[in-house]
């Protein structure tokens, strides 16, 4: 018995239903069908440029499940393109971000407070969020710390993460966190459970970049995306 498909997540609704070559009724031409999975695949791909291993996270499948997706899209487009035929977008298994009412949030730990060196953290607080209200909480160790180039951001993204709230962080650091699809909240501190409740509740926004000159010391690189 085949698996059954898991819905991809879509960031992007497309902003047309379809693209035709110019001077030539819609009616008359041969029609190539790019479902909403695979536009998703080449707007995080070739629009934004991230790796597949990060667009995989993004849509929450497989690494291998995106490589066959992106593929098949871009021959679709090279069909439409190449043989002068129309590229309509609908379909695919899917699961609009929008409309997702359950998300999680990180926050590095220092005890109870949260830790403001962020390239050296060891330990992240994840929060289950639902409906506006906090109704989860573990721990996730990152044994090799936060920093650009330990794999944190992709293991906190396949926990299903999106929202990182810290103290000090380096612009690289926030690339490669936006680039798994987690939005980077800094200039936070304090206990971290009042930090996670104010945000919930909007009185948080991120302050910025804030690389502190230390953190170099720990392996974090904040001028470069990995």
């Amino acid at each position: 018995m085949p698996r059954p498909v898991s819905r991809r997540r879509v960031g992007a609704s497309p902003v047309a239903r379809a693209y035709k070559p110019a001077g030539v009724p819609l009616r008359e031409l041969e029609e190539v069908t790019l479902s909403l999975d695979e536009l998703e695949a080449l707007r995080l791909a070739d629009l934004e440029g991230l790796y597949q291993e990060a667009c995989a996270v993004r849509m929450g499948i497989s690494r291998q499940t995106f490589g066959r997706i992106v593929e098949s899209a871009r021959r679709k487009v090279a069909d439409a393109l190449v043989n002068g035929k129309a590229l309509a977008f609908e379909g695919g298994k899917i699961q609009m971000e929008e409309t997702m009412n359950e998300y999680k949030i990180a926050v590095p730990a220092d005890g109870e407070n949260v830790n403001l060196h962020f390239g050296s953290s060891r330990d992240f607080a994840v929060f289950t969020v639902k409906d506006g209200e906090v109704i989860d909480s573990e721990m996730y160790p990152a044994p090799n710390g936060a920093g650009c180039k330990s794999g944190s951001a992709g293991g906190l993204a396949r926990k299903g993460v999106t929202v990182m709230l810290a103290g000090g962080m380096g612009e690289g650091a926030a690339r490669v966190m936006e680039s798994y699809g987690i939005k980077a909240v800094r200039g936070v501190s304090g206990e971290i459970r009042a930090a996670v409740e104010a945000y919930v509740e909007g009185k948080l926004k991120d302050s910025g970049s804030n690389c502190a000159g230390h953190e170099h010391g720990d392996g974090h690189d904040c001028g470069h995306h990995h």
